[in-house]
This record gives C-alpha cells, sequence and structure tokens, in this order.
C-alpha cells in the first residue's frame, strides 16, 4: 500500500542509490575493472582439491571421474556444451571425452587425464583440441594418456585398489566400461586383486564443493554482477505490450554480451503465470496493471547467480500487489539477517515463514493466528517453496541441507539463495478477486562471512519506492 507501511519496518535498510552496469570490454566482460585472466582460477588450486579429495579418500583407493558426455538437441544438432561440475571442479578441463583417475601414491604421477589427442582432421571440423601434452603442461596434470588407449592403460592402474570411488548411474556409458574393466580384471588375475567396493565420490566431493574458495567467491560475484545487468537490462524492455520472451532475449543478450552464459532457462512470467513456480513458456503479453516475476541467472566459468524480482509492468503497483509485495520484501529481509555463521540453513526459512505468515493474517487471506497458519500450515497454499538452496557450480549446489538428522549448520564460504515468495493462484476463490493471480518472488544469493554474511547480488534494486523509481526513468523508445 503507498500510504500504509505494513509490518516491514522492522527489518527494513532503504539503499536509494542508482543501479550501476558493469563495463564491457574487448575481451568479452569486465566486471568491475576485472578481466577474464583475473578471474580464473588458477592450476594450483585445482591440483590442491585433488590433493584434498586423496587425502581423504585413502592410498588404497581410486577415484574416476568422468567428462560431461556431448548431449544431442535433435538429430545431429548438439547442445552447447557444459562440462560436469564435479570434473571440472578437479580439472578445469573444459573438453568432453575425458576421464580422470586420481591414483594415491602412484610412483609415476597420481593425477591422470585420459583425453582426445590432437588431430589435424578433427580440428579442422571441430576446432583446436587441448590434447595430452597441455593436459599436463597447462591444466597441472601428472600424467595423461588418449582417451583411445583408456581400455588398454586404466584396469592396470586400478589393479591392487581396494575401493573405486566414482559417480556410478550418472553416465551410463562410463559405467558400462567400468565394470567391464572389473571384469576382464577378475578373468585375468583370479580376482585376488580386484576393488571389492564402489562408493558414492560425492560424499567426499561435494562437501568440499559446499565451502568456496576466495578465487571461486570471486568469480561468483563477477557472475552476480552480470546477472544484475542482465535484470536491469530487461527492466527497460519490460514494457506493456511487450512478449515474455522479448524480455528473455534481453536477459540473454545481456548475459552473452559480458562472456556468461544463462545459468538456467529464465522464468519471464507475466501477471497470474508468476504463479507457476517453474514457468518456462514465455510466451504471454506483458499487460498494464501486471506484474512481471524474472527470475534469471549468470554462469560465468560455470559458476552460476540466481536472482529474482517482481515488479510492475505499468510502472507503479496497485494497491494489493504493494501490500504482498512488502510482505515478501520483510520476509526476505528477515531471512536474510538469519544467515550468518552458527546458525542453521534452516534458520532463513523459519524467519521467512513467520513474516509470511503474520502478513497473510494481517491481510485477511489467512484467518486466525500467525502461530496457527505456521502450525496447521495453511500458509503453504500461498508458500509452497523452501526459502532457498545451495549455489555454487550448480544453480542447485550439492551439498547436504542435514547432518546427523539436524539443520546443517552454516559455516563461513557457504553461499545459498534466499527467495521467499507469495503466490495466489488465479482459481483460488477462498480469497477475494483483487488478491488473485498475484505472485511475488524476491531472491538474492548470500555469502556466509566470518562475522555475517555478504550479498552478492545486493545492486539489484529491491525497495518497491526503489524499483517504481527506475522504472520511471527507463526509455520506452
Amino acid at each position: 500500500m503507498h500510504g500504509a507501511r505494513p509490518i516491514s519496518q522492522r527489518h527494513r535498510a532503504l539503499k536509494r542509490a542508482a543501479p550501476r552496469l558493469s563495463t564491457v570490454g574487448s575481451a568479452g566482460f569486465d566486471i568491475g575493472g576485472i578481466g577474464p585472466a583475473a578471474l580464473a582460477i588458477a592450476p594450483d588450486e585445482f591440483a590442491n582439491r585433488r590433493r584434498q579429495l586423496m587425502q581423504m579418500a585413502g592410498d588404497d583407493a581410486v577415484m574416476l571421474v568422468a567428462a560431461a558426455p556431448e548431449r544431442m538437441r535433435n538429430a545431429d544438432a548438439a547442445w552447447p556444451y557444459r562440462q560436469d561440475s564435479d570434473f571440472h571442479y578437479l580439472t578445469g578441463f573444459p573438453e568432453p571425452a575425458a576421464v580422470l583417475a586420481l591414483l594415491p601414491g602412484r610412483q609415476h604421477g597420481e593425477a591422470v587425464l585420459f583425453c582426445r589427442e590432437r588431430d589435424p582432421v578433427y580440428e579442422r571440423w571441430h576446432g583446436e583440441s587441448i590434447g595430452t601434452e597441455r593436459a599436463v603442461t597447462e591444466f597441472g596434470m601428472d600424467d595423461a594418456f588418449p582417451i583411445e588407449d583408456i581400455d588398454d592403460i586404466l584396469p592396470g592402474m586400478i589393479e591392487g585398489r581396494a575401493r573405486v570411488y566414482c559417480h556410478f548411474g550418472s553416465v551410463p556409458e562410463f559405467d558400462a566400461r567400468l565394470l567391464d574393466w572389473m571384469r576382464r580384471l577378475r578373468q585375468l588375475r583370479g580376482g585376488g586383486v580386484v576393488p571389492k567396493e564402489f562408493v558414492a565420490l560425492g560424499h567426499l566431493l561435494h562437501d568440499l564443493r559446499l565451502y568456496k574458495s576466495r578465487a571461486e567467491l570471486k568469480l561468483m560475484r563477477a557472475s552476480a554482477a552480470v546477472a544484475v545487468d542482465a535484470h536491469l537490462a530487461a527492466l527497460q524492455v519490460a514494457v506493456p505490450g511487450r512478449r515474455e520472451y522479448e524480455v528473455e532475449a534481453e536477459l540473454l543478450r545481456a548475459m552473452r554480451s559480458r562472456g556468461a552464459v544463462s545459468a538456467f532457462a529464465p522464468t519471464v512470467a507475466a501477471g497470474a503465470n508468476a504463479c507457476v513456480m517453474h514457468y518456462q513458456s514465455n510466451r504471454a503479453v506483458l499487460r498494464e496493471g501486471e506484474l512481471l516475476l524474472i527470475d534469471a541467472g549468470a554462469e560465468l566459468d560455470c559458476y552460476a547467480s540466481d536472482i529474482s524480482r517482481t515488479f510492475p509492468v505499468g510502472g507503479r503497483y496497485s494497491r494489493e500487489q504493494r501490500a504482498l509485495y512488502e510482505v515478501v520484501l520483510a520476509a526476505q529481509l528477515a531471512a536474510i539477517d538469519e544467515v550468518r555463521p552458527g546458525l542453521p540453513f534452516n534458520a532463513s526459512h523459519t524467519a521467512a515463514v513467520r513474516v509470511l505468515a503474520e502478513g497473510l493474517c494481517q491481510l485477511g487471506l489467512l484467518r486466525g493466528s500467525a502461530d496457527a497458519a505456521i502450525a496447521d500450515e495453511s500458509y503453504k497454499r500461498f508458500f509452497p517453496a523452501k526459502t532457498g538452496h545451495w549455489l555454487g557450480m550448480d544453480v542447485h549446489d550439492v551439498g547436504d541441507y542435514r547432518v546427523g538428522g539436524e539443520s546443517r549448520v552454516l559455516e563461513p564460504n557457504m553461499v545459498l539463495t534466499v527467495e521467499p515468495g507469495l503466490y495466489i493462484a488465479p482459481d483460488d476463490y477462498s480469497v477475494a478477486e483483487r488478491w488473485r493471480g498475484i505472485g511475488i518472488r524476491i531472491e538474492d544469493d548470500v555469502a556466509v562471512t566470518r562475522d555475517g554474511h555478504e550479498v552478492l547480488t545486493e545492486r539489484m534494486p529491491k525497495e518497491a519506492e526503489a524499483i517504481e523509481a527506475l522504472l520511471a526513468a527507463r526509455s520506452t523508445g
């Protein structure tokens, strides 16, 4: 409500500075004056990750990680290639058709990569390959062999190891080859020196990925900066009469012009479409008087960002839209306050639910008290989701949310999203018509620091007044 100030004041911290766009340099992107070379993770960091993982697995283990396969969109048209996150985390190697073998204590080198060898005929069609020599000199591998020779070489390296750590089930073709290697070893050696145990690699590796290094946080800040620029660019074209896909196109243009790609398929949801949690159609017309919810993030060198904002297409929130928006914003600010070391992961969700329930009761959308709405979970009719998720190389990043049956305690260098919302279905006849079809989500990326938190996406306005001012100043030409 423009005149009223419900609920949110105890969490409010107004920021009225105009948002600043990142600059674009000749190399493709320049995030706050930081170029691509400064953002790149050094080979030494990848090597340190491999050493940590081998120490955790033990000297009698072998760890095998396959690169992501190339995937076809249709017929012989491939999707743009994106490396497997775990493989990238351990190697930084960007090509498919590769396998990393980590062999603790191996005399001739513990980190062995099997990859494509240089081939002039292949490279004429597909571009330059890295090859085995550069895998060692530039990517820090101890040894490298052509991928074509893996069946002859890798089984001998596995021989004598007690356990195999791998992602069994994620790449069926690799699983089949691994089982074939085991079968061959049993036949050749009588089964006495074949690993007896297959262990899920994620239990070790994903705990490492949960804690972001200084270099990773720098990349995530850069990814967040690109995402903010993309959202700001999208606001400029999101006017009545445009279609959702035109806004999506502007998001993607802004990301690509800064050297990034979209971390996931953007949600651009006008009007009641915003009540669909994972709306993807992006075809509807933007109309005066409706809200537009944009959920989009950038990916930079395999590190993701994730931002949601909801704003009035015509430039000003209606009375009901503003009232619900203020409740969601207050919930988000309360939740962000709970992101600090020593508190459980679910503390932010608990805080958000409390504010949402209070707001819904105050506005008359729920009857009774907030305590009752939380106890009987009636608030879930309007907020069926959780308040956040881990963020990193995957937009829904790896890492356990519960440890020993309890919500995981936050520690420095973890990164998560905070994204409460309210979604009043257009066919919810239990509420007055003026509320129906309003969907609102506000999402930011938050890093846990030693003494609190850092909002990586804070440059993107979210105060209703700031958003309305930004829309009023946009060019409609």
